[in-house]
């Protein structure tokens, strides 16, 4: 009998003769910004982690008890069996922190945003999505049904015109992350509430990279901009640096009803484990109690983007926190460049198509609270040796 799908060997090597082709490894994260890979014990710069609260000592305590009193698993979705105790509680939390009516989770990030877009539009209307959204976003845009604009932020006069053009429409969303994942910059939110409330728009923001890390509570960049009154949707993840599992949606009380019954992904799975809504509830009384966790993480994030910008290398301009991408725009040479680091000691990710465009492949390095600075000034000692290393070949 021949092997089925016999064109997949030779894709697979094309992926790997343009330095596309990812390769699965056995990860153990530790403890202070560190992680083992495959066995290696190397600097964490690679990890969402952002304040290292998934080895605080209170949000795994937290963990342990949840699974004592209720297990590993949740059973069914939550429709079907009910919310844990667990459940109940992070939700009253986020909320609260979110200073929101109220919120309903999702077991990931990516489920919450394909499933909320859906929930909300469909055939008869359009979504207005940045071109740097997340792959999530992309996806739930698509899999809604409606007539989707992809605008580039830094020209929305474009944006304001597909506005003033689409008033035939029944509903408009206008939909984009708070921080954009490969770049590490934030989206231009006062200026697209204002287009918002000019065309009788909704803005739906996916604060994955923001919560707890922007904000004078770490709220995101709705907080941090001051437009949270102004974003009818706020979306959310707990396994960045919250450090646990799963996504949120937050918002009036309507809306969360209207999610609970319309949103597919959370109808259809079995709900997070009840540990990770123990965890996540600790992991925001961290996040709300502690500021100066936010701070260092900033002051951090600062050493390492000034630095690289000190080694004549690219990167964005206009970023600000844990994302640092040093822009490389060959894939190859991104995947040479971080394994030439990971044999100094340093795991970094690579960015290659389809995570990032064609024609800008490159690192992004991201930072944690639990780092040190030397670890960082010993990260740019490694890049300036291999950036050497590389412009002499």
């Amino acid at each position: 009998m021949p092997a089925p799908f016999p064109w997949i060997a030779e894709e697979l090597e094309t992926l790997a003769e343009q330095g596309l082709l990812r390769r699965r490894r056995t990860a153990r994260r530790l403890a202070g910004g560190w992680c083992e890979i495959d066995g290696r014990k190397l600097v964490d710069f690679a990890s969402n982690d952002y304040l290292g609260l998934s080895h605080h000592p209170h949000v795994v305590a937290a963990a342990q008890r949840a699974i004592a009193e209720c297990g590993t698993g949740s059973g069914a979705s939550a429709l079907v069996v009910g919310r844990s105790i667990w459940h109940e509680r992070l939700e009253r939390r986020l909320a609260h922190f979110e200073g929101q009516e109220a919120a309903i989770l999702f077991p990931t990030g990516y489920a919450a945003n394909v499933g909320t877009i859906a929930a909300l539009v469909g055939n008869d209307d359009a979504i207005y999505s940045d071109s740097l959204n997340h792959a999530s976003l992309i996806d739930g845009c698509r899999l809604s049904g409606a007539t989707v604009h992809v605008y580039n932020h830094h020209a929305l006069v474009s944006l304001e015109g597909r506005l003033s053009a689409g008033r035939n429409f029944r509903r408009r969303l206008i939909v984009t992350d708070g921080i954009f994942s490969m770049d590490g910059v934030p989206a231009p939110l006062p200026d697209l509430c204002a287009l918002a409330r000019r065309h009788d728009a909704q803005i739906l923001v996916d604060e994955a990279h923001a919560t707890g890390v922007f904000g004078r509570h770490g709220r995101g960049t709705s907080e941090l901009l001051d437009v949270e009154k102004s974003v009818a949707v706020r979306v959310g993840t707990l396994s960045k640096a919250i450090g646990a599992v799963g996504g949120f949606v937050s918002g009036s009380r309507t809306l969360i009803d209207w999610l609970w019954n319309r949103a597919r992904p959370q109808i259809f799975s079995t709900a997070a484990p009840p540990a990770g809504c123990a965890a996540a509830c600790a992991a925001l009384d961290i996040i709300e109690t502690q500021p100066a966790l936010r701070e260092r993480l900033l002051v951090l994030s600062q050493q390492l983007r000034d630095g690289v910008r000190q080694l004549g290398l690219e990167t964005i301009a206009s970023g600000s926190g844990p994302i640092v991408p040093v822009l490389l725009n060959d894939a190859p040479l991104a995947v040479r460049v971080a394994e030439a680091l990971e044999q100094q000691g340093f795991f970094v990710g690579v960015m290659r198509p389809p995570s990032v465009p064609n024609e800008s492949p490159r690192l992004r390095i991201t930072v944690s609270a639990a780092h040190e600075p030397q670890m960082i000034e010993r990260l740019l000692g490694a890049l300036k040796i291999v950036a050497a290393a590389e412009q002499a070949v």
